[in-house]
Formats: C-alpha cells, structure tokens, sequence
C-alpha cells in the first residue's frame, strides 16, 4: 500500500512516498512562508506524481496558515483519489526523529511569542504530558531535566545556556517512525492554543493535547 506524507505545518514543507514502510521518494525544503506555491510541484516531482492508496497529514500544531494548506491538498487529494487520508502531530514527529534513547521534550516557534511544548516517553513513544502553549520562561521550566527538540532549541539556549536543546523541523521522510497509533488522527487541526477571536460570553478553549481532535 503506497501512503503519501505531507508536511506543511512548520517552517518545513516536506513530502514523503512510502511504499509499506519504504520510502520511495521525498522531498523537503525550509521555506518559512509559501508553502501553498511550492507543495503541489513537490508532490508532482515523486514517482508517479505521488499517487497512492492513503494520505497522511501533519495536523500541527504550528503555523496556522501551514497547518491548513497542508490539510487542504491531503483532503483534496483525498476526495480527488477515493483514499482515506489521516492526520499526525508534528510534535510527535520530531519526537519519533530525535536521536537518544531516553525521555524528551519537543518545543517549537508558536504564536505571539510562545512556545507549544510537550514532553515524550519513548519504548513505545507516546506523549509524557499535553500540549501546551507557554511563554519562554515557562517553557524552560516545563522541558527541564529532559533535551529538547524543535524549531524553539536558539530561542530556549538564547534564554537558558546550559539546556540540552537541539534544533528539528518535522520532515515527512520519517514519518513511518512514528508508531501507527500516533499516524492514525483524524485529520483536523491541532492549533495547541485558544483563537485569538472569540465570542462574546463563549468561555476561552482549552489548548488541544497531541493525539486528540481539535475541532
């Protein structure tokens, strides 16, 4: 069975084709924004302009612009294909590729100056904690005592010097890293963080964890 991976929701925009557990043909580049204009010509340059039976989607959290793009074109392709498409979070991905052998968390760049943190366990990997969205301090404390993974590593060793912090972005190639249950979401944002906008009386929406649904 062929899976096609895509990865839009950080700073990366990466595409994957698998077929079973072997990778067949990738692509990953850091393009910060325009992630619309440059994924579909990704897609087009994998073996058979990246046709295949299921579509696997990082559902975030991260930018809220590439979270959707990327989960705009795998449910397209989706209807477009007759295949089912499922959802991954990009917290959990970074968390599949970091090397080591022992607990960690993943921080990455959030929104108006925080950060999404979450610690994981590994053997099998799967989330220590919730998703959170934290201001920098606070993120320094929470990933404390474990090395820390994600687009957030400058930012937090700016702040803390002596963290053990390494700078990731989650790339669609290692995507079959990550155990099934984890690449089986249903494929809908995880935005980690409440709107900005709400309604007037509404009471404010928690930050979503990893692995739930966020709409």
């Amino acid at each position: 069975m062929k899976t096609l991976v895509i990865d839009t929701a950080t700073a990366a925009c990466s595409v994957a084709l698998f077929d079973g557990d072997r990778l067949v043909g990738s692509g990953h580049e850091t393009v910060g924004r325009g992630h619309a204009e440059r994924l579909v010509p990704m897609i087009a340059d994998l073996p058979g302009g990246g046709r295949a039976d299921q579509v696997l989607v990082d559902c975030g959290p991260g930018s809220f612009t590439g979270v959707r793009v990327g989960l705009a074109a795998a449910i397209g392709l989706g209807i477009g294909w007759g295949v089912p498409v499922s959802g991954y979070s990009s917290m959990a991905l970074i968390a599949a590729a970091a090397p080591g052998d022992g607990p960690l968390s993943v921080a990455i760049i959030g929104g108006h100056g925080e950060l999404f943190v979450q610690a994981f366990d590994r053997h099998p990997l799967a989330p220590a904690d919730a998703l959170r969205s934290l201001i920098p301090a606070a993120a320094i404390e929470a990933v404390a005592g474990r090395p820390v993974f994600g687009s957030a590593a400058d930012q937090l060793t700016a702040l803390a010097p002596g963290i053990d912090a390494h700078d990731a972005l989650p790339d669609a190639a290692r995507a079959m890293l990550l155990p099934p249950a984890l690449r089986a979401l249903p494929a809908r944002p995880i935005y980690g963080r409440a709107p900005d906008a709400k309604v007037k009386g509404a009471a404010a929406t928690p930050a979503i964890p990893a692995g739930t649904d966020a709409a």
